[in-house]
């Protein structure tokens, strides 16, 4: 092997594809155990690799040289092979430095606290002092070195970096500290990449405070390794068009608006446009529970809304890229809006109410009148809850290339 991921397990790693999207070297993963990585790192026959859990630490009596910020943290995530003597590197540095830059995130003189004691908390403490902050380590088991969580709010952060696992597939939905602790909070930087919004980011982003997720960092220090395995540099060009094309591919198109606004048509066709696949929610329900007029008259409203929150959360769980067409009431559950903006970007269909026709099979929208209550009720809610408006007056075929436009597909 020329260049790859060594971990022990790799299911849901994203190293491959950001190494090919640079394509300058072919990379593979490789997930070992403790002692086939010993014989590996003994016999270190490659040139270049990256090192994941559990092996940061362990890798290192192997190493020739390490250099002074993976010396600092203790840990090592790229390994380099020169003449047969192995240097290391942590190059999560760089890419939590360069999250922080490019978020608009300025350290220094400010109160930063870091959630968690591992490996990632000292790689974003080791940057963050280094960038002249005051920081200050938060632990459900705190020590002379930290503090509980139970201090944080008297602690009074400027900014919160959470490098705990907290709130990682699969276990989305969960945040390490409650949204009062946001308080008073300048800026949100979440370690964690899947989902690529966790619970603490919508958490903060609904209280208009700027949030960062780990996507970009984990792009940033795959592009740092690249120029440490070849000697040759990547450009910010180069790492924002691999953070784009994988954001492209990880990020669900979530489309809402009024029943009639052309929600499967238009998301039909940004799907065989952009070559992802399609879900509309109600065809979802329909398989699960028959027709949803049929469901609604025998079940009523509060029952579909129910099953409907079932049917997004089973999907968005595993669902990536994919274009998903909503029911028009899906965002009146802001438990549904949430899911969907873990991995998705949503786009409000705005279609004029006076073009989109009653449709008599649906049970909320039969006639002009209830249409336009319906309108009412949720005008609002299609807004704020909205990455994107798109104008929907036109034509399908328009209505998808604004959303593949706006979507960078």
């Amino acid at each position: 092997m020329r260049y790859g991921l060594i971990g022990e397990k790799l299911p849901h790693s994203y190293s491959k594809t950001i190494h090919t999207l640079l394509g300058r070297y072919e990379y593979e993963l490789c997930p070992m155990s403790e002692e086939e990585m010993r014989a590996f790192m003994t016999a270190a026959d490659f040139d270049g690799i990256n090192v994941t859990i559990p092996y940061k630490e362990k890798v290192i009596p192997y190493l020739y040289h390490i250099d002074k910020g993976a010396r600092r943290i203790g840990a090592v995530n790229t390994v380099v092979n020169r003449g047969g003597k192995l240097y290391g590197y942590n190059t999560d540095c760089f890419g939590a430095e360069d999250t922080l830059r490019r978020a608009g995130f300025d350290p220094d003189g400010k109160k930063v606290a870091v959630l968690g004691t591992g490996g990632t908390s000292k790689t974003a403490a080791y940057v963050c002092r280094k960038l002249g902050a005051g920081v200050v380590c938060v632990s459900r088991t705190p020590d002379a070195g930290s503090i509980g969580y139970g201090e944080l709010e008297a602690y009074g952060p400027d900014f919160i970096v959470n490098a705990t696992p907290v709130g990682m597939y699969p276990k989305t939905g969960r945040s390490p500290v409650p949204p009062e602790a946001l308080y008073g909070v300048s800026g949100v930087f979440d370690v964690i990449y899947n989902p690529l919004r966790t619970s603490l980011m919508l958490d903060a982003q609904e209280r208009g405070i700027p949030a960062a997720g780990g996507l970009y960092m984990l792009v940033s220090q795959a592009m740092r390794a690249a120029e440490l395995f070849t000697g040759e540099p990547v450009s910010d060009k180069e790492t924002e068009a691999v953070y784009k094309t994988l954001l492209s591919r990880t990020e669900n198109i979530v489309l809402t608006g009024m029943p009639g606004s052309g929600k499967t048509s238009v998301g039909k066709a940004l799907a065989e446009k952009t070559g992802r696949a399609f879900y509309d929610t109600d065809a979802l329900i329909a398989e699960k529970a028959g027709p949803v007029p049929d469901y609604i008259r025998a079940h009523g409203e509060a029952a579909f809304r129910d099953l409907e929150s079932a049917v997004i959360a089973e999907l968005v769980f595993d669902t990536r890229g994919a274009v998903i067409a909503t029911g028009g009431g899906a965002v009146l559950r802001a438990e549904n809006v949430r899911r969907l903006k873990e991995n998705g970007r949503i786009f409000y269909l705005l279609r004029d109410i006076e073009k989109i026709v009653p449709d008599e099979t649906r049970p909320l929208s039969s006639d002009r009148e209830a249409l336009r209550r319906r309108f009412e009720e949720r005008k609002e809610i299609y807004e704020s809850t909205a990455d994107t408006a798109i104008d929907c007056n036109g034509t399908v075929a328009e209505a998808a290339d604004a959303i593949a436009a706006a979507a960078g597909s």
